[in-house]
């Protein structure tokens, strides 16, 4: 599958795409500079030569014209990013994985967006798009290290059950991740606020934090 990112350059969104390459995908990494794009997959693909990786910097308006598009740019530019790249995503899966958080004294928190969640500040953006939110606590650091399989549980929330389907389609066959439904969009809200509080973890014991829900039988997704 063809995969956009946009604003693919930060650690998180860079590293998802690394790693979908990883696993067959042809990855589009987009920006606003679409040179700055291709510097840093230049930078991605070094420590893996030996890899086959079909990942390439391009512009945002390239990455839109991918087949699913993942949305990574910073939380305050998601929704108007997407609102200018609207006529190429009407109709398209986009699976959002920016938060919302702030610097306040020495922790981050999280805000609350004027409709709850980015995720659904985008859907409000590109109306016609089928919006999925998705990847917030996965950390960036161990994603884009392609020796080690990411044991995390991605939470997913969608109001459209072929958004729904796409995301989970594109999480389960990465080593170690595993797609859990776990609501509508709504719930977006308190799965993007979440990611406050594991950052909070990790400062305190000096690690990298992910989550596995119990009870759930694999293959349960």
């Amino acid at each position: 599958m063809l995969v956009g990112v946009l604003g693919g350059t930060g650690p998180a969104g860079g590293a998802l795409a690394l790693r979908l390459a990883a696993v067959g995908h042809r990855v589009v990494v987009g920006s606003r500079s679409p040179d700055r794009a291709r510097e840093v997959v230049a930078g991605l693909l070094e420590p893996w030569g030996g890899r086959d990786l079909a990942l390439e910097g391009a512009g945002n308006e390239e990455a839109a014209g991918a087949e699913l598009v993942v949305v990574a740019t910073p939380w305050d530019a998601a929704a108007p990013t997407t609102a200018s790249l609207a006529p190429a995503l009407d109709g398209k899966v986009l699976v959002c994985m920016a938060n919302a958080l702030t610097r306040i004294g020495g922790e981050l928190v999280a805000l609350v967006p004027p409709r709850g969640s980015i995720a659904a500040s985008v859907q409000a953006a590109v109306p016609a798009a089928r919006v999925a939110a998705a990847f917030h606590h996965v950390p960036a650091h161990e994603l884009g290290d392609l020796d080690h399989p990411v044991e995390c549980d991605v939470l997913v929330c969608a109001d459209d059950p072929q958004a729904m389907k796409a995301a989970a389609e594109l999480i389960d066959p990465v080593p170690g991740l595993r797609a859990i439904e776990a609501g509508s969009l709504s719930q977006a809200a308190a799965v993007e606020a979440f990611t406050a509080v594991l950052i909070a973890v990790n400062r305190r014991y000096k690690t990298r934090t992910s989550i596995r829900l119990l009870g759930i039988p694999e293959g349960g997704s």
